[in-house]
């Protein structure tokens, strides 16, 4: 596709989603944490409560937005992190947290375990969808009155969350998919055994819960952060690709915080090089 071929200069220009470039890794991570402090600090601010949806890869944000919340003592009391995605058993359970693989286990280890008490938001506010309860995410983003930000990466397969590409569906109906239940692609478990088990694929997850596609276009505003060498192809592809149930992440460009917003500094897919 000759879109593979746009050069690091020339990215950006005529996509169908904004993008903010940045010269490395560390500054996407950065601005993904500023981000996530300057949304909580308004709503604070407004006496309003945040919403997020989380992930866990990218997660070099959360170093960073740890320290911030620390240094600044700002109160996650008001706050909502609702987690995209968990890896499964063969019969469809969550695996262990203390699996070195569980998304459950990384967040308690990594995020909040490491800020402050008095400012972190009650257990139940830290959510993870769960594969006993598949409607309880899409109730309380209800409940809540939506979603302020999902953030997120973009994954080989061009899959948001564990949102696997299925060809047999329209665009449309792809943009629809709720929480639930899958199979994860063989291409993504190749993937991710590589950064996570050093390789060794036989011992990859085959299943997960994931929220849908659904709840991630809903939100009130997208931001995709991708910095790895492989990430240049997903991201071309997701910013001037066709929308398509076979590599999902153009679908981003139908939320309407992108359409409104084409072309701001407020970023969108987060690139390096």
């Amino acid at each position: 596709m000759d879109y593979y071929h746009i050069s690091a200069q020339e990215l950006g220009q005529g996509a169908k989603l904004p993008i903010l470039k940045l010269g490395d890794s560390g500054e996407v991570f950065y601005e993904m944490a500023l981000e996530m402090v300057s949304a909580i600090r308004a709503n604070n601010a407004a006496g309003k409560h945040t919403v997020f949806i989380c992930p866990v890869g990218p997660v070099g944000q959360y170093p960073i937005f740890v320290r911030l919340v620390n240094r600044e003592k700002l109160s996650l009391k008001n706050c909502w992190f609702i987690n995209m995605d968990e890896y499964l058993t063969d019969d469809g359970q969550w695996i262990d947290q203390n699996d070195p693989l569980s998304f459950r286990g990384f967040m308690a280890r990594n995020v909040y375990g490491k800020i402050d008490p008095e400012l972190l938001m009650p257990e139940e506010q830290r959510v993870f969808p769960d594969p006993s309860d598949l409607g309880r995410i899409p109730t309380l983003i209800e409940e809540l009155g939506g979603v302020d930000i999902a953030f997120g990466g973009i994954g080989i397969t061009g899959h948001l969350a564990f949102n696997e590409p299925q060809p047999e569906l329209t665009p449309e109906q792809f943009a629809q998919l709720p929480t639930r239940v899958l199979d994860i692609h063989p291409e993504t478990r190749a993937t991710n055994c590589v950064g996570d088990l050093g390789g060794a694929l036989e011992d990859m997850p085959h299943k997960c819960v994931t929220i849908g596609m659904k709840e991630i276009l809903g939100a009130r505003k997208l931001r995709l952060g991708v910095f790895r060498d492989w990430h240049r192809a997903v991201c071309r592809r997701a910013a001037y690709g066709e929308v398509t149930a076979a590599f999902p992440a153009p679908q981003a460009q139908q939320q309407p915080h992108a359409q409104r917003n084409q072309g701001d500094d407020s970023g969108f897919c987060q690139q390096y090089g």
